[in-house]
């Protein structure tokens, strides 16, 4: 299909979608129809018709020589990877779950091992066409009318509009890369190497190209960098019966094909895939390869939360109800060390994985200071309840203590805030100017109401 062609399914596509849009009536909620979801904010089903986004899901052109590319919204990071790696290309920075969308991403937030030099996935972004509130299409970059929109747009997680089409910024890739696995057994002195890196870009005078992290414990830690190579003298394969983040612990250097680092995360969904048994050798082996994947974890987790079915197995055995503490939250490189022992004292949960970034830019509804080095930390599992305390009791422990340290926290999973402290952490006014211009019969739902009141 031509270039021309494919543009003119985009354009017959979002025609489309206004008249599904402008059908749907006034005070009904406003849903996407999505066959997948990296969320972990549940709702129980609901029965109001939704926003049909299929046709939004294809890359619709690269180019190599100016380096970017024109792409759906509902495109997924596996399937917009597949269209730019045969160029030599990838996104700035590619989050670590296949079916993470581009999209999402924006609206969203996004993270990966490149953020420590291009941020998150949003400051790629060139140009934003978005079905708003009001249901209008617009435009946006950062120097035209909807400039404000643009900034604006950035973890406002649908709540101003839909993304139908994105203008991103690629980046050239090696065919390999090549790791180095660090090891700490003090957190001061990881996040003291962090920084620096993180500053200079660089590590023994060499360029880094991808840095991430990960806790085992308070006396084991590692930096990951990863460097861009033409040749590699092996590579290893984390997508079968090898698990990648147990190599650390077994290997200081290793290589890898550029794709297979760009997914070594969702084979186990980072280590989550424990929790299913996946990383007993036994059950490792006949589990089929093509079942090793995030978006399968994730459905057999939205399975059990509808069904209760192991909490209903650890009532009958006794045992203290668990709190879900998937999280990921970002405080300044600095604090980082408090964080992890405050986490380690009252929370318990490894691994802990460590990205660090820095903002190239100002987005107001996720207020990081431009400049400043952050490390994001990422935990998803489940712990005890103490007893005699509520269910939510150390998300809103994690809560506090963020906040405390100049931090900030993810929107995709669980949050508990008041209205005006949530307010004063995501620029409520900046929110409500841009909801009286973009979505003024407020259509779709308020920010907090959708984040923290789980509407």
């Amino acid at each position: 299909m031509t270039e021309l062609a494919i543009k003119g399914d985009h354009q017959r596509a979002v025609e489309a979608l206004k008249r599904s849009y402008a059908a749907i009536p006034a005070g009904t909620p406003v849903r996407l129809a999505k066959r997948t979801s990296n969320l972990f904010r549940w709702r129980d089903p609901s029965d109001a018709p939704g926003l049909d986004v299929s046709g939004f899901d294809k890359v619709l052109s690269v180019d190599p020589d100016e380096r970017t590319a024109q792409v759906q919204g509902m495109t997924t990071y596996e399937d917009l990877v597949d269209a730019t790696l045969p160029h030599g290309l990838m996104p700035t920075v590619v989050p670590q779950l296949k079916t993470i969308t581009l999209g999402g991403a924006v609206t969203g937030l996004g993270i990966e091992s490149t953020s420590f030099r291009d941020g998150l996935p949003h400051e790629g972004v060139l140009e934003l066409e978005v079905l708003t509130g009001d249901g209008q299409i617009v435009t946006a970059t950062r120097d035209n009318e909807h400039k404000d929109l643009f900034y604006g747009f950035p973890n406002s997680y649908g709540t101003l509009g839909y993304s139908l089409r994105l203008k991103i910024e690629l980046r050239p890739v090696s065919p390999y890369v090549r790791l180095r696995h660090l090891r700490f057994t003090d957190a001061a002195e990881l996040a003291r190497v962090m920084g620096e890196i993180t500053e200079s870009g660089t590590f023994e005078d060499e360029p880094v190209d991808f840095m991430d992290g990960t806790v085992f414990g308070a006396r084991e830690q590692y930096i990951t960098l990863g460097f861009f190579a033409e040749s590699a003298p092996y590579t290893s394969d984390y997508t079968g019966q090898q698990i990648y983040y147990r190599s650390f612990q077994q290997r200081s250097v290793d290589f890898l094909t550029i794709r297979d680092y760009i997914w070594r995360w969702d084979t186990d969904w980072f280590w989550c895939s424990g929790a299913f048994g996946v990383q007993n050798a036994t059950v490792r082996r006949l589990w089929p390869d093509k079942y090793k994947r995030s978006d399968v974890y994730r459905k057999l987790v939205a399975y059990d939360r509808r069904y209760h079915i192991v909490a209903r197995a650890e009532r009958w055995r006794g045992l203290r109800p668990r709190e879900d503490v998937i999280q990921d939250i970002e405080v300044p490189v600095e604090r980082l060390p408090e964080f992890l022992e405050f986490f380690h004292d009252k929370v318990g949960m490894s691994p802990i994985w460590l990205c660090p970034l820095r903002a190239k830019e100002r987005w107001p509804l996720y207020p990081l200071d431009v400049g400043r080095p952050y490390v994001n930390a990422g935990f998803w599992g489940t712990v005890r309840i103490p007893p005699g305390q509520i269910p939510e009791y150390h998300n809103r422990l994690i809560e506090r203590k963020v906040a405390g340290l100049d931090g900030h926290k993810s929107l995709y999973s669980t949050a508990f805030y008041g209205r005006d402290e949530f307010w004063r952490y995501y620029d409520g006014e900046t929110y409500r100017r841009l909801k009286g211009t973009y979505d003024p019969g407020e259509r779709l739902l308020d920010l907090y109401d959708k984040c923290v009141r789980g509407r």
